[in-house]
């Protein structure tokens, strides 16, 4: 065999082959070791490059993953930790508008003699006050209406009983609830005197009251038979029934019909039996239907027509004889207020 050598007489190894070459079965050992290491070297670093990124990829996961998990926890605890004290904070300290005499608590703290004691502040007194006159349904035009205010000298010397009357009837309720009548010409002060007395037990007191205009309220009434309107008769005399005090203003005010009638019987017989106190305004004299005389002449009924209607006309003489038993009869005698101030403003 032909062996090629060097100048100075060594043997010269054999050519490598690159490692795509690929082997008979019939070459020799040393070809197949001389061309078998470089595959193991080139097998080893593969491996060793696969470590390298594989462990990358778990280092990085694993960051990523604690990263998450941390948030989660630090949210948890400000979550935890951060609105409890908020909420203290402003539940302890007082209110900006808060009253200095209670922090907005709506107990105030007194003493009498060694003992120290709370009490409800009048902050709250005047709040739920407010709420109540609210409630009430007091007209405009009458909200300025007070005891306070009612005028009973001079021309109207004559009303200086009906006030006293209204403001004994406002002192001793609820130990005397007997409601009132008042009963008077047109512009005496009766709704004045109604709404004052109203208005001094919601403020003194802490009493619910309602007013209510005898016409509005059988106007509501006949509404609530429309089938459009979602009130029902219930829902407009449910107030009416079980409000503590109630101001019927202007009774007698509608012409009477046998509807009008029955309504009238409902309102004044459930306030009657459920004991409650009724405050009554009407502008027609206390006397019995003129209607129900026997006799039933051209006299009488001349007499009639010049004397006017009377209470048992406008309501029925049964319904009269019941407000007697529910309230005090309160007659009201004086000038006309409206007509003396339009007087008093052309002077």
């Amino acid at each position: 065999m032909h062996q090629n050598s060097r100048g100075d007489g060594r043997p010269q190894p054999s050519p490598r082959v690159p490692a795509s070459h690929s082997f008979p079965h019939s070459s020799t050992a040393s070809a197949q070791l001389a061309h078998a290491r470089p595959l193991r070297f080139l097998s080893a670093h593969s491996k060793v490059k696969t470590g390298k990124v594989k462990t990358g990829k778990v280092k990085t996961a694993k960051v990523k993953t604690a990263k998450v998990k941390t948030a989660k926890v630090k949210t948890a605890k400000v979550k935890r930790h951060g609105k409890q004290p908020m909420n203290l904070t402003l539940a302890n300290s007082p209110r900006p508008d808060s009253c200095p005499l209670c922090d907005g608590t709506g107990w105030r703290p007194i003493t009498q003699g060694n003992i120290r004691r709370v009490t409800r502040c009048d902050c709250r007194l005047h709040a739920r006050a407010q709420s109540l006159l609210d409630a009430a349904r007091i007209p405009k035009r009458y909200e300025h209406c007070e005891l306070t205010n009612f005028e009973f000298d001079g021309p109207h010397r004559g009303l200086a009983s009906a006030r006293m009357a209204a403001c004994k009837f406002a002192e001793e309720y609820p130990l005397d609830a007997t409601g009132l009548l008042l009963i008077g010409s047109i512009g005496v002060g009766k709704t004045h005197l109604a709404v004052g007395m109203i208005k001094e037990l919601v403020q003194s007191k802490g009493i619910p009251c309602l007013f209510t205009d005898y016409r509005e309220l059988l106007k509501q009434i006949q509404n609530s038979y429309n089938a459009s309107v979602q009130a029902t008769e219930l829902d407009v005399l449910r107030p009416v029934f079980e409000t503590e005090v109630l101001v019927l203003d202007e009774l007698g005010a509608v012409k009477p019909t046998e509807w009008v009638w029955d309504t009238v019987s409902l309102i004044l017989n459930t306030r009657y039996n459920q004991n409650r106190t009724t405050i009554i305004t009407t502008n027609f004299p206390n006397e019995p239907a003129r209607s129900a005389e026997a006799a039933n002449t051209e006299l009488t009924r001349a007499r009639r027509a010049a004397a006017g209607e009377t209470l048992g006309d406008r309501i029925g003489e049964r319904m009269r004889s019941r407000l007697h038993e529910m309230c005090r009869v309160v007659e009201l005698h004086g000038a006309d207020f409206r007509q003396t101030m339009k007087s008093a403003s052309f002077r």
